[in-house]
């Protein structure tokens, strides 16, 4: 429809610089989300897990006793699951970082499948009496999902990965009564080493 001679249109407004400034904030920070890192690994909260792995080498009967041996690991990995968790949780209210950003989220879907797969072959392989596996194969995934995890955290964590791997392969071919020996300078060691480098490094 044609405008009537003498009338003009009303041309379009411009949009608010406001929404613009809106915007491009918005994109930046996006940007930033996806292209950032997972920092709230905990330090001192992995030192504890450590610590309480050292203990459980300590009191572990030997890996030949069968369920009392596993019953000791188990309680020891619910423990460093439950301190895990409060400390991660401590850290990101501390950073004032959403739980559920994109850096967590690659954190943590690339942390679970080995560990759920750990879960399962722990079953298996108890049901078919080998448990000379375990401590080996526990090392092995747990390394493989910190070194993936760690692909989206700071440079330290995908190292430690590396060195769990690294002992839990010895482990996987040695004697099964250092079992308890391994764990503990695996997720004992080690996770309190680098829980101190990472708590001094980038916070507690």
């Amino acid at each position: 429809m044609t405008p009537e001679p003498g009338l003009r249109t009303r041309p379009e407004e411009p949009a608010a610089p406001h929404l613009h400034a809106l915007e491009n904030l918005r994109y930046i920070r996006e940007t930033m989300e996806h292209s950032g890192s997972f920092t709230a690994v905990p330090g001192w909260g992995g030192a504890v897990m450590g610590l309480a792995a050292i203990v459980a080498a300590v009191a572990a009967p030997a890996p030949n006793s069968g369920w009392p041996w596993l019953a000791t690991w188990l309680v020891a990995a619910l423990v460093a699951i439950l301190v895990g968790a409060w400390a991660t949780a401590r850290k990101v209210r501390a950073a004032t970082v959403p739980i559920l950003s994109r850096p967590a989220q690659k954190f943590a879907l690339s942390l679970a499948p080995p560990l759920v797969a750990g879960a399962l072959l722990t079953v298996a392989l108890y049901h078919a009496g080998l448990l000379s596996a375990l401590p080996g194969m526990w090392l092995l995934l747990y390394g493989a999902g910190v070194m993936t995890a760690g692909a989206f955290s700071v440079r330290v964590v995908p190292i430690m990965g590396i060195c769990l791997m690294a002992v839990g392969t010895v482990a996987l071919f040695s004697p099964p009564a250092w079992g308890n020996w391994f764990l503990g300078a695996g997720f004992g060691g080690l996770q309190v080493l680098f829980g101190i480098i990472i708590a001094r490094r980038y916070g507690g």
